[in-house]
């Protein structure tokens, strides 16, 4: 393990307060990698979190503290299981915490229905209630489902730019290219494909 890759795990480490990185997380590029200093990102990470929160109504209702351990551990490659047993609430909480800040997994995106569908009903502001029916599902599940859709939707009128500034903080160069090109590849450009039809319209 190089100077670099330790002061990297010692980081995460102090951060997230676990005791150990798994093999996985150890073995990967660098997780906390980047061009600002590794012992600065937190506090870089914390920042992009308070701009989004000026600019957005979060719904977790997880602090900044909280929602930057989020940030630490999604580019570390926690699921919500393991976020949930280091922040305390809940998976759901966790969930909403992650569409806040715009960290979509590709899990999330395999739904009992075609998410292609759903979008079309949310940008034309159908209610959840006449989504449901009209998916014969339940409330809550195409509540799950369409928060992913809105997150990815805010994303793109951002221009993705949270999430490509969090990954440049906690992923090599190449990594955060490649976590850029899945997104996009993974329906955010169906999404920006709405935007401009409903813009339109």
């Amino acid at each position: 393990m190089d100077e670099r890759t330790e002061e990297l795990k010692e980081l995460f480490v102090e951060t997230t307060g676990a005791e150990e990185v798994t093999e996985t997380q150890e073995d990967g590029p660098g997780d906390l990698a980047g061009e600002a200093a590794p012992e600065d990102a937190p506090e870089r990470i914390a920042a992009i979190v308070a701009r989004m929160r000026e600019r957005y109504a979060f719904n977790s209702g997880l602090d900044d503290k909280a929602l930057t351990r989020v940030v630490l551990g999604f580019y570390a490659d926690e699921d919500d299981e393991e976020l949930t047993a280091a922040l305390g609430p809940d998976e759901e909480t966790v969930f909403t915490a992650r569409m806040d800040l715009h960290l979509v997994r590709e899990s999330d995106r395999v739904a009992p229905f075609l998410l292609k569908e759903l979008r079309d009903l949310i940008v034309a502001d159908v209610p959840l209630s006449e989504r449901a029916a009209e998916f014969e599902a339940d409330e809550e599940t195409v509540e799950h489902y369409s928060q992913v859709i809105e997150a990815e939707m805010r994303s793109t009128r951002a221009n993705h730019r949270f999430v490509d500034e969090f990954a440049g903080l906690l992923t090599d160069a190449d990594l955060s290219e490649n976590h850029a090109a899945d997104a996009r590849e993974s329906g955010l450009e169906e999404a920006a494909e709405d935007i401009e039809t409903d813009t339109q319209l």
